[in-house]
Order: structure tokens, then sequence, then C-alpha cells
């Protein structure tokens, strides 16, 4: 895992806009050619009209013309580390490899790491998309 990786979801994480749930999470995503790009979420007093830290740092990423995830790392303030939520897994999965490592941790330092496909068995694909077979 990168170091800035991670300083980077910590950082983000700050910013979250979490006045309901009070949960921050931050996330960074890393590109093949090394370009980082962080989000965090944002909470909206008409739930479910938030957005997940990891959907921002995608929206980052694609917005700056990048469209492939090498690395992910997500930060929240949690007894144990969080896991993407199942919308976010199949974002990641859109941009991302099976074997793209993804780091969840807690602000206490514990760690997990998992791959997009060991988060997302079975992800609905492009070639789900191709037609008749």
């Amino acid at each position: 895992m990168r170091d800035d990786l991670k300083s980077r979801a910590l950082a983000v994480r700050e910013n979250a806009h979490a006045p309901y749930s009070n949960f921050q999470v931050g996330a960074a995503i890393c590109t093949p050619s090394g370009a980082i790009y962080a989000g965090c979420n944002v909470e909206n007093v008409a739930y479910p009209e938030g957005t997940c830290a990891e959907a921002g740092a995608i929206a980052a990423m694609v917005a700056d013309g990048a469209r492939e995830i090498a690395e992910v790392y997500v930060v929240a303030g949690s007894p144990m580390p969080v896991t993407p939520c199942g919308g976010c897994r199949q974002k990641l999965a859109e941009f991302g490899a099976g074997d793209v490592r993804v780091t969840m941790a807690t602000t206490g330092g514990v760690q997990q790491v998992m791959t997009l496909a060991e988060l997302l068995p079975g992800a609905f694909g492009a070639a789900h998309m191709e037609g008749d077979a």
C-alpha cells in the first residue's frame, strides 16, 4: 500500500459532510500512472441522496480524464475496517480489474486488504452487455 494513498484518504476524510451520521469516510484511488484522486462522503438530509467517498474519488478521476483504478484505500473512524457499500463495489469494478488491491482501514490503524474480486464476486460487467449468446 502506498503511503501517499493512505495520507490522502485520511486528509480528505476530515472534509466529509456527515452532520447526520457523524460517520466520516475518506477514499483515495490511484491510477496506473500514479495519479491519486480522493473523495469523502457527502450526506444529505433527504436520505439516501448522499454520495459515498469512493464515488467522489471515482468522479474526480473521471473528471480528470482517467479511466483505470490500480489501487484503493478507504478509511473511516470505526472499530473495524469498513468495506465499500455494494453500489461502490460495483462502481470500483467499473474501472478496476478483479486483482486491484483495496485497503480498508480505521483511523486507529487497523487495516484489511482484499481484491475487488473478493469484494464483489461475480461482478456485473461490460461483457454482460454484448448481446445475445
